[in-house]
């Protein structure tokens, strides 16, 4: 398995240029089987990362375009009359497939949001009061456009809390973007066959690979350090000196979904490096990913110019292994 997760790993780097560590962060997604917001600017991949480890795991793909028209039926399908029996029968929407890129979440209004959530949380949709299972593989990589705001609905926090992880996304550098322009060229003239970036793995493994990183090591002191990290978030008083009051930097912290994310991510991470336990490295490999869209700075913090991912660095130089 752990030869399967490699060669995944290894395409994926391959098809997508210059951007390991988003390569590296689906993987510890997926296999942690959660799902993940991607932030960042236009035409930087987003769309052939999804449509890339879809293919390389020969599973199911659809992109979802959200709009501000888009209603729910639109994503998890509808019953449709039949007139020549008489009966409704359910047309499946685009949700029911295994790999789901949710493009730009954010232009949809806040009803087709909750009917993603639902499915992202429950793994199965409610349509006339009927319920239809998704499928056991199911990975939703939602998509937001940070640069463009005017006629969005950005996520509430509670809804962002559902998302395993945030990752921010930015542009490539001068040599990577040279290596895209050429890889595309060679695409384009039919140079590189497509096909040698599918099958690598299939569903079945992927579950398996699930499966496995539960069943890891965890020291009793890699689990206390996951929970004060989180401890931290919410009374930063306690772990650092310089603060006085728990809202000096920090307005609401992260919730019992961040102790378990960041346990079945470092999980994941410690696989996908080939080990067989895991180490505190491993939880501070993940931790801006996890918990950045979990806290909320404060008023002060922000007039400091203190991003999460500034808190949570602080976090993670002030909070010692237990």
């Amino acid at each position: 398995m752990i030869n399967a997760l490699n060669k995944l790993k290894e395409h994926l780097n391959q098809a997508i240029l210059g951007q390991e560590e988003l390569t590296r962060d689906l993987l510890v997604a997926l296999i942690a089987n959660g799902h993940i917001l991607l932030e960042g600017p236009p035409g930087i991949a987003k769309t052939t990362a999804a449509k890339s480890l879809a293919n390389a795991m020969n599973a199911s793909f659809q992109r979802i375009q959200f709009t501000p028209d888009l209603l729910p039926g639109d994503v998890t399908g509808s019953d449709i009359y039949q007139q020549d029996t008489g009966k409704f029968s359910f047309s499946p929407g685009p949700l029911i497939n295994e790999v789901v890129l949710a493009d730009e979440i954010n232009r949809a209004p806040a009803k087709v949001q909750s009917a993603l959530l639902e499915a992202m949380g429950e793994r199965q949709l409610t349509v006339g009061g009927n319920t239809y299972s998704l499928p056991d593989l199911f990975f939703v990589i939602a998509t937001q456009n940070p640069i463009e705001q005017e006629g969005t609905y950005p996520l509430p926090e509670a809804q962002l809390d559902r998302f395993l992880m945030k990752l921010i996304i930015k542009y490539p550098s001068k040599d990577t973007e040279l290596a895209v322009m050429r890889l595309i060229r060679q695409q384009d003239n039919k140079e590189i066959n497509a096909d040698s970036f599918s099958n690598i793995v299939n569903p079945d493994e992927i579950k398996s690979l699930q499966k496995e990183a539960l069943s890891l090591y965890m020291a009793e002191s890699v689990e206390q350090y996951i929970v004060e990290l989180v401890m931290a978030t919410r009374f930063p008083s306690h772990y650092i000196d310089e603060i006085k009051d728990d809202h000096q930097i920090i307005e609401f912290g992260a919730s019992p979904r961040a102790t378990i994310a960041l346990d079945r991510c470092a999980r994941a991470n410690a696989l996908i490096v080939g080990r067989d336990f895991v180490t505190p490295d491993d939880v501070r490999q993940v931790a801006s990913q996890v918990l950045r869209h979990r806290i909320i700075p404060s008023f002060e913090a922000e007039t400091n110019a203190l991003t999460s991912d500034d808190i949570i660095n602080l976090i993670l130089a002030k909070v010692p292994v237990v």
